[in-house]
């Protein structure tokens, strides 16, 4: 297997990253940097004031049929019925204490995540659905509307029921299509399963498929990993996500603590492999983890955008955010942590939901850093335009000692041959090192102080 180059290695120790796998940063500040908020302020100060007009709705399940051994989210496994249906009632409690607070809201994009939202049964998808529409006031089928699933729970009848809500992407969750690479994840699955809920999905005529893979697996080799890459290219996925297999702490492959010395370069390797075999056939490079099919369909222009816009969250493993506050509920992996928070969810009243509990509060230099973050690691990068019309200020200037370093390593270009700010391709590469590198002290320290559980 090829490694990565000591020139490359080297560039990116100048600009001090050790590892190119510090960490994902899909949202910034992680909710490890949350705190509880004393005294709770009510939602109806903390939306006074916002721009409500284009908001993201997220409604989290946080239920399984099993864990993966590489899962560190917020959900728990074998969740009985009456549980299922005691979440629901409390969702819906939530959701009327947001509509009470927020009542102008309006929703542009919408997504139902987990944990694994097709772990319920067709009738409580439909009950989830009448919550965002009726309670929330959310049209999700005039909205885009991405549903997470899992080759076990892909039904033709779960998946029917998305498909007459307007959902307009469903991603699952397939690691391999290797049956021996998915057992050493943690994941046991038999192909057979995979391809029959892939065809599943494809007979909906859900518009965007997306297929998420890892690599990095003990045992995986290139040959396997570009095997698992055609099983899926051959679904014409409308999407596909590649993520590097991570091991944490309280979870099924943490517990083993299995790592190898050249694991970092195994990884870099096989994205690279992976990233080019993509490439070859006719997939875009949006993210160091996303590609997407250059013919797919693309959703409407919404007027949303992360950086700026707010998202409301229901479900206890769900986060909001505003301009200056982000919050959610307790945070936690372990089995028994985890239980704990969804039985307390599950008993607040409307009263309770009415407001926020634990969360971050942003000042305007951390608005501006996760405007930063959150634009440079997408392939597109930093609109320097769209950052000094928001803040007034150069975003290059802004991040002078946080850029500087990372330029000099090729891993960011900033100039004026190059407006914006954007990774390179080897910067792209190494997004997980650079994520975690751009936090800030503050963040980073409240982030250390976090006691896993």
């Amino acid at each position: 297997m090829a490694s990565t180059s000591t020139a490359e290695t080297s560039d990116a120790a100048a600009a001090g990253l050790r590892s190119p796998y510090a960490g994902y940063v899909y949202a910034y500040p992680h909710k490890t940097a949350y705190r509880p908020l004393a005294p709770a302020p009510a939602l109806r100060e903390v939306w006074a004031g916002q721009d409500v007009s284009a908001l993201f709705l997220y409604l989290h399940v946080p239920f399984c049929e099993m864990r993966c051994g590489f899962c560190n989210l917020f959900t728990r496994t074998g969740a009985p019925a009456a549980l299922v249906g005691r979440y629901l009632d409390a969702l819906e409690r939530q959701a009327r204490a947001v509509r009470e607070a927020v009542p102008q809201a309006r929703f542009a994009v919408g997504a139902i995540g987990g944990g694994t939202p097709t772990y319920l049964e067709p009738a409580e998808l439909e009950r989830l659905f009448t919550i965002a529409r009726e309670v929330v006031g959310a049209d999700l089928a005039a909205i885009p509307l991405s549903v997470e699933t899992s080759p076990a729970t892909a039904t033709h009848d779960r998946l029917a029921v998305l498909a007459a809500h307007g959902a307009t992407r469903v991603s699952i969750g397939v690691q391999s299509f290797d049956d021996a690479e998915a057992r050493a994840a943690g994941r046991p699955q038999r192909r057979a399963e995979v391809e029959a809920a892939l065809a599943a999905i494809r007979d909906t005529a859900i518009p965007v498929l997306n297929i998420d893979l890892i690599y990095g697996i003990d045992g995986q080799t290139e040959a396997s990993w570009l095997a698992s890459l055609d099983a899926a290219l051959a679904w014409r996925p409308e999407e596909i996500y590649l993520y590097p297999l991570y091991v944490r702490p309280l979870t099924g492959l943490g517990r083993r603590a299995v790592t190898r010395a050249d694991w970092d370069a195994e990884r870099l390797a096989l994205y690279r492999a992976g990233r080019d075999h993509l490439r070859s056939y006719g997939y875009e490079q949006v993210s160091m983890r996303m590609f997407r099919r250059a013919d797919a369909p693309s959703d409407a222009d919404t007027g949303y955008r992360c950086q700026r816009d707010g998202m409301v969250g229901l479900g206890c493993g769900a986060r909001s955010y505003t301009s200056d506050l982000h919050y959610s509920f307790d945070y936690a992996v372990g089995i028994g942590e985890v239980r704990a928070i969804i039985d307390e969810y599950v008993t607040l009243d409307q009263a309770a939901f009415s407001h926020a509990r634990v969360g971050y509060r942003l000042d305007a230099p951390e608005r501006r850093r996760r405007h930063l973050l959150t634009s440079l690691l997408q392939a597109d990068g930093l609109d320097a335009a769209e950052y000094r019309a928001r803040f007034g200020s150069d975003a290059a200037h802004d991040f002078a000692a946080d850029l500087a370093p990372l330029a000099d390593a090729g891993l960011v270009a900033i100039g004026a041959e190059v407006p914006d700010i954007r990774l390179t391709e080897e910067g792209v590469a190494w997004s997980d090192a650079i994520g975690p590198a751009l936090f800030s002290a503050e963040t980073a320290a409240l982030m250390d102080g976090y006691r896993p559980r």
